[in-house]
């Protein structure tokens, strides 16, 4: 248990946090929300001692441990693998290397004698035996062979460095776990076993992410930073958007009765607890539900971005076609032959680990570079708009402001006010349309590519992992945006919950060429994971 007791944090005239009093408990894991900037990573370096807050205290429970997900992956460089694991337990690695360096000892005298007896039962009582084995079973389970186990971390890729990180931080069954953006740069197949970690892990777990997907998965409760406190809410993030909005609807109602909300609270409550997973989280979690009253639920402050493309032109039957696209990079063949034809209606997600591979494609459709041989070709009615991975070229062009900007990709010479209203409900309100365009964070960038794309009113839209460099409330709203657009999609996107609720059919850049399914997403991954459990009895 980790218990917050009055906290408060200025920096400058701003105030990030005001008298938080919280008790985080044992067997709950706590997803924290709140807008960009509002203090996440910093309540989180408050709670692991790394920043210390101007006013309150944080306490752990007495004897009780805790670990922290690193962000400094180059800090073990000349450590290897399994032991940089088992240092997630600070004081077992300390015992352990205390009692290697007496029995290295020439002269081992009497005195060293006892010491050593004395660590030995120290580190049986720390469960030092297993050490070794669970370091492995963490590594294993997050997809880092065991050839790599003895390896320096100097010696490894970027994505393994921040597996094994993250193993350090789940070593040792923590009283206290704290994760910063777990699942970033991790794959499928690593955060489903995540997932499934984190759900059965019965201490206490306090996570900051984006992905909503796995909020949703692993949260038994959200805290939500909003007005500078904390407040703690029952149920996973969908319960908390969906509770935050109907706590919105409710409070602009002010006609309805209050036997009438009730009974609004109570169908939805009832609705949440039905999709209650099986998992001993969620269990615990649908008690809880149930004891929700209206003074439980409170509307946010969060804003969220207006996203709806419009089609200008109905799009016709003839819309894409493809045949056998081939293409080398740097001696490496991305392409093989790809050949698919795209329908209408079709909202195609691009998945797998080829990075370079699904970009290559969105580059080669736009125009941007050409096939090494194969052809692709629109149909007459289809006019396409693209957001690419890297967009900083489109705000090198030294525009004045961002109605300049905007007003560039204004097909119909738009009136000043008309585009500083379509910049507002992308949230650039007041003074910030008279940023200039370069100065802009990474998410702000983003939103002005959705405002492009939204003016160009075309029928089909090619989008390379939108939703990096967004909040939440970005996220949710583009993708409510793009689930109700009327056009035809082609997409890539790590967020889960993304592609499972936009996506129709599934197309994977495979070495061998493309496989291409007429599924949902999740279809696709069981699918996938059953032809994995498959080959793996042959093996």
């Amino acid at each position: 248990m980790i218990t917050v007791s009055n906290v408060g944090l200025r920096y400058g005239d701003r105030k990030l946090f005001e008298d938080v009093n919280i008790k985080f408990t044992p067997g709950n894991c706590y997803g924290l929300i709140g807008a960009n900037g509002a203090g996440k990573s910093t309540f989180l370096k408050i709670l692991s001692g790394e920043l210390e807050a101007q006013s309150g205290h944080v306490s752990l429970g007495p004897g009780e441990r805790l670990a922290i997900l690193k962000q400094n992956h180059f800090e073990y460089e000349e450590h290897e693998v399994l032991q940089v694991v088992i240092m997630g337990h600070t004081r077992l690695y300390e015992v352990m290397k205390e009692k290697d360096a007496i029995y290295m000892k020439e002269n081992f005298s009497d005195e060293d004698g006892m010491k050593a007896a004395e660590l030995e039962g120290e580190f049986a009582e720390l469960n030092g035996w297993e050490a070794e084995s669970e370091a492995a079973i963490l590594l294993k389970g997050l997809g880092i062979n065991e050839d790599l186990h003895s390896k320096k971390m100097a010696d490894i890729s970027g994505s393994e460095k921040v597996k094994v990180l993250l193993a350090q931080a789940l070593f040792g069954q923590p009283d206290v776990l704290l994760l910063d953006e777990p699942t970033n740069h991790l794959d499928i197949g690593a955060i489903q076993w995540l997932e499934e970690f984190l759900i059965n892990f019965e201490n206490t777990v306090i996570v900051v992410s984006h992905d909503r997907h796995f909020l949703n998965k692993v949260c038994t409760h959200i805290a939500d930073l909003d007005y500078s406190k904390i407040q703690i809410y029952v149920g996973n993030y969908d319960f908390w958007y969906e509770s935050s909005q109907l706590a919105s609807r409710m409070a602009n109602d002010a006609n309805k009765k209050k036997e009438e909300k009730i009974k609004e609270l109570q169908n939805f409550i009832a609705r949440f607890s039905a999709n209650a997973s099986k998992s001993k989280q969620a269990t615990s979690r649908k008690k809880l539900l149930d004891k929700i009253s209206l003074d439980d639920i409170k509307p946010s402050s969060r804003k969220y971005p207006y996203v709806a493309f419009t089609p200008e032109r109905e799009i016709g039957n003839d819309l894409l076609r493809v045949e056998n696209l081939t293409k080398t990079i740097d001696g490496v063949k991305v392409l093989d032959n790809i050949s698919f034809i795209m329908n209408k209606d079709d909202k195609i997600a691009l998945v797998g680990k080829n990075e370079l591979a699904k970009t290559t494609l969105f580059r080669i459709l736009m125009g941007e570079i050409g096939p090494d041989s194969g052809s692709f070709k629109w149909g007459i009615t289809t006019s396409q708009s693209y957001f690419p991975a890297e967009n900083s070229e489109y705000f090198s062009r030294n525009e004045q402001t961002l109605v300049d900007w905007l007003r560039q990709y204004s097909p119909n010479d738009q009136t000043e006010s008309f585009l500083r209203g379509f910049l507002g409900r992308m949230l650039f309100s007041g003074e910030e349309v008279l940023k200039k365009p370069e100065v802009l964070s990474g998410g702000e960038k983003v939103r002005c590519m959705l405002s492009k794309m939204m003016l160009s009113g075309s029928n089909v839209l090619l989008m390379d992992e939108p939703t990096n460099h967004l909040d939440l409330e970005s996220i949710t709203a583009l993708n409510n945006g793009l689930i109700n657009f009327k056009g035809s999609l082609l997409f890539a996107s790590h967020d889960h919950q993304f592609v499972s609720t936009i996506a129709n059919r599934i197309f994977e850049i495979t070495p061998s060429g493309l496989v291409d399914k007429q599924v949902t997403y999740d279809e696709y991954l069981e699918d996938t994971k059953l032809q994995k459990q498959v080959a793996d009895m042959y093996k």
